[in-house]
């Protein structure tokens, strides 16, 4: 003869609503927004239309994760061991520090890079939950065509020195 516990459920409706005005938020903040938290250094910075072009290049390559390596440790190692292709930088990183060396280790090395402006971007165009400062995307017969298309005009932004 005991009592039976009430199990009170959470108003399920203010959690919605919360969530609704997050997604909102997300999605309201344009490519300007984005380029007001770009670091210093992040030069050849993509404009809006080849950004977009990257991250549907991403989604793509990113299927097979034999044709890309995520995170600043794994680029990093695959460009010394000798691994060609093309490097999507983040340029929202914080500290500039962690990553200030890598487009000076690209150009030694005669690989293409450009930055894009959010990390979070990337990441979510990979698949992923967690923002992604650097992506070697490696030439693949598979993605062949994208990989030319974004590569050249990746080459054809300035570079300065």
């Amino acid at each position: 003869m005991t009592k039976d516990k009430k199990v009170h459920a959470p108003d399920i409706s203010i959690v919605e609503e919360s969530l609704l005005n997050t997604t909102s938020e997300k999605a309201s903040v344009t490519y300007e927004d984005r380029l007001n938290f770009v670091n210093e250094i992040a030069q050849p910075m993509a404009g809006r239309k080849l950004t977009k072009k990257i991250y549907k290049f991403i989604k793509k390559a990113s299927k097979n994760r034999e044709y890309c390596k995520s995170g600043l440790k794994l680029v990093q190692s695959s460009i010394r061991k000798g691994a060609t292709g093309l490097v999507i930088l983040a340029g929202d990183v914080t500290p500039v520090d962690v990553m200030i060396h890598l487009p000076a280790v690209c150009e030694d090395k005669d690989i293409p890079y450009c930055y894009v402006p959010s990390k979070e971007d990337i990441g979510t165009a990979m698949g992923v939950t967690r923002g992604v400062i650097a992506i070697l995307i490696i030439d693949h017969s598979d993605i062949q065509e994208n990989f030319a298309e974004v590569l050249a005009e990746i080459q054809a932004l300035p570079i300065p020195f």
